[in-house]
C-alpha cells in the first residue's frame, strides 16, 4: 500500500519550491546589487525612488487635491495654477544635477544634499500640517515638498549614473530597483491613500508625510561616500562653463533639438484637466460624489496601468521605431480621452455600468497609455546624452518633458477658466474633455522630428559624423570624460 503523505509531499513540493524560490529571488538579486555596489547605494534607492518619491509621493497627490479643494477652497482653474508653481522645482533638475556634480560640500557630493532635502521635506510638511495657513504661504510650503523630493531624486541618480558606468553589466539591473521601488511604492501610497484622508484628513497625511522625508535627512547622515580632501572651488566657475558648452552644443545638434520639440508639443498640448475632473467626481449635485475611498482607488488603478503600460512596452514596442510608436500612441491617447466624455455624459450609466466601475477602467487605461507614451521619450533621450554629462544631460532632457507637463497643466487651468467650470458649476467640462482630445492629436503634424529608424541603433552619433560642423561638440564632450 503507497503511503499517501508521501505522494501529498510529492505533489506539493515543486509548488512549494516555486513559491519559495519567488520569494528568495528578489532577495538574491539585492544581495547581488549591494555586494558590487554597496548596501548604501540599495538602500540610498529603496528610501528616495521608493519611500520618498512613490509612496509619499501618491500620498502628497492625493492630499494635495483635497487640501486646494476643501482647506484652501480655491476653483479647479487655480488649483491647477498653483499646483503647476508648487511642480516647478522638477523643471530645474539641471541645477540640483549640477549643483550635486560640481560643488561638494564639506568634502562630500552626495550627503549634504540628502541632508538638505529631507530637512527642506520635514519643515515644509510640519507647517502645513499644524495650522491652517495663507494661500500664498500654503504654495510655497508645497513648492518646498517637491524641491525636497525632487533634489533627492536627482542625488540618488547621480549615483545610479556612477555606478552604471563603474558596473555598465548592471546598469539595466540598477534602472529596474529605481522603476520598481517608485511603483511598488506609488501603488502602496495609492491604495492607502483614500482610508488615510478619511482618518486624518489632508493636513494630518501632510504630518505623516514628514516620515519619508525624515528617512532622507538620515540618509543624508549615513550615506557611504568617499570624502574629497583635494577638492578646489576653484574649478566649479570653469566646470559650471563647460558643461553649459556641452549641453548648448549638444541641443544645438538636429537629431536632439527636433525629438525635443516634439516631445515638449507632445506633452503640451494634451491639455491637464485634472483637477476639473477632479471636482467632479467629488460633487454631490452634478457629479457621482465619489468617496475618498473610491478617489485612492482611482489612483492605484492608475498606478498599476502605469506599471502594465512599461511592461507592455519592454516586453511588445521595445524594438520599434520611435516614429511608429509615437505614431500610435499619441492616435490611442487621444481615442483614450473619449472614455472621460462618456462618464461626464454619465452614457455609462445607459449600459448599467456603475460611475465608481467606469472611472476605475478609465483611469487605468489613461495612465498605461500615458506611460506607453513616455516610455520612447525616456529610452530616446538616453541615447542623446553626451559622455562625462550624462546625468546633468539626462536631466535637462527631462525638465522639458517635465515644462512640457506643466504647460498643459497651465493651459489646461485656462480652459477650464474660459469655459467657466468651478467648483460647483460643470456644464462645460465635457467641451473641455473634447477640445482637449482634439488637441492631443495635434502634435502627429510633427511627427517628422522623431527619428524612424533601428531604435537599437546610436542615432545621435550618425547625426553628428554626417555634420562635419559639430567636431567641436565631439571633442568638448571628449574632454568631460
Amino acid at each position: 500500500m503507497v503511503d499517501s503523505s508521501v505522494d501529498s509531499r510529492a505533489d506539493t513540493s515543486p509548488s512549494t519550491s516555486t513559491i519559495r524560490g519567488l520569494l528568495v529571488a528578489p532577495i538574491r538579486w539585492l544581495t547581488m546589487l549591494s555586494a558590487e555596489t554597496s548596501w548604501s547605494f540599495v538602500v540610498a534607492v529603496v528610501i528616495v525612488n521608493g519611500v520618498s518619491q512613490g509612496f509619499g509621493g501618491a500620498l502628497s497627490e492625493v492630499a494635495t487635491d483635497y487640501y486646494m479643494k476643501d482647506v484652501l477652497k480655491v476653483q479647479p482653474s487655480e488649483a491647477q495654477i498653483y499646483s503647476g508653481i508648487a511642480y516647478v522645482p522638477w523643471i530645474v533638475k539641471p541645477l540640483w544635477g549640477l549643483l550635486t556634480d560640481v560643488v561638494p560640500m564639506v568634502g562630500y557630493r552626495r550627503r549634504p544634499y540628502l541632508l538638505a532635502a529631507g530637512l527642506l521635506g520635514v519643515l515644509s510638511m510640519l507647517v502645513l500640517s499644524t495650522s491652517k495657513i495663507h494661500l500664498a504661504i500654503a504654495v510655497v510650503l508645497l513648492t518646498g515638498g517637491n524641491a525636497s523630493v525632487a533634489v533627492s531624486d536627482v542625488t540618488v541618480d547621480a549615483c545610479v549614473a556612477e555606478n552604471s558606468i563603474s558596473r555598465p553589466a548592471l546598469a539595466a539591473d540598477m534602472q529596474a530597483l529605481c522603476s520598481l521601488s517608485e511603483s511598488l511604492g506609488a501603488l502602496v501610497g495609492f491604495i492607502i491613500s483614500g482610508i488615510t484622508l478619511h482618518l486624518i484628513g489632508p493636513m494630518g497625511v501632510f504630518g505623516l508625510l514628514m516620515v519619508p522625508a525624515g528617512l532622507v535627512a538620515l540618509l543624508g547622515l549615513t550615506f557611504d561616500e568617499p570624502c574629497l580632501t583635494d577638492f578646489s572651488y576653484k574649478q566649479v566657475g570653469r566646470q559650471f562653463v563647460e558643461a553649459g558648452k556641452a549641453m548648448f552644443l549638444r541641443l544645438s545638434c538636429p537629431a536632439v533639438w527636433r525629438p525635443c520639440v516634439y516631445m515638449y508639443v507632445s506633452f503640451a498640448l494634451s491639455l491637464d484637466i485634472a483637477d476639473g475632473m477632479f471636482y467632479w467626481y467629488t460633487d454631490a449635485k452634478n457629479g457621482p460624489l465619489f468617496s475618498q475611498e473610491i478617489v485612492g482607488l482611482l489612483f492605484s488603478a492608475g498606478s498599476v496601468g502605469s506599471i502594465a503600460g512599461g511592461l507592455l512596452y519592454q516586453l511588445a514596442l521595445k524594438d520599434h521605431p520611435f516614429r511608429r510608436v509615437c505614431l500610435w500612441t499619441q492616435i490611442v491617447s487621444s481615442l483614450s480621452g473619449m472614455l472621460d466624455l462618456l462618464l461626464v455624459l454619465r452614457l455609462n450609466l445607459k449600459y448599467g455600468i456603475p460611475d465608481s466601475s467606469f472611472a476605475v477602467a478609465d483611469r487605468a487605461v489613461s495612465q498605461m497609455i500615458k506611460s506607453l507614451k513616455w516610455m520612447p521619450f525616456l529610452v530616446l533621450g538616453s541615447k542623446m546624452c553626451p559622455t562625462g554629462i550624462e546625468g546633468t544631460f539626462f536631466a535637462l532632457l527631462m525638465s522639458i518633458d517635465n515644462f512640457g507637463v506643466l504647460s498643459s497643466r497651465w493651459l489646461g487651468g485656462l480652459l477650464l477658466h474660459i469655459l467657466g467650470v468651478t467648483k460647483t458649476q460643470f456644464d462645460n467640462l465635457w467641451l473641455a474633455i473634447l477640445i482637449r482630445n482634439i488637441l492631443r492629436a495635434s502634435p502627429l503634424c510633427l511627427l517628422f522630428l522623431i527619428p524612424d529608424g533601428d531604435p537599437k541603433s546610436n542615432l545621435f552619433l550618425a547625426d553628428v559624423v554626417r555634420q562635419p560642423e559639430n567636431v567641436e561638440l565631439i571633442a568638448l564632450v571628449d574632454s568631460t570624460d
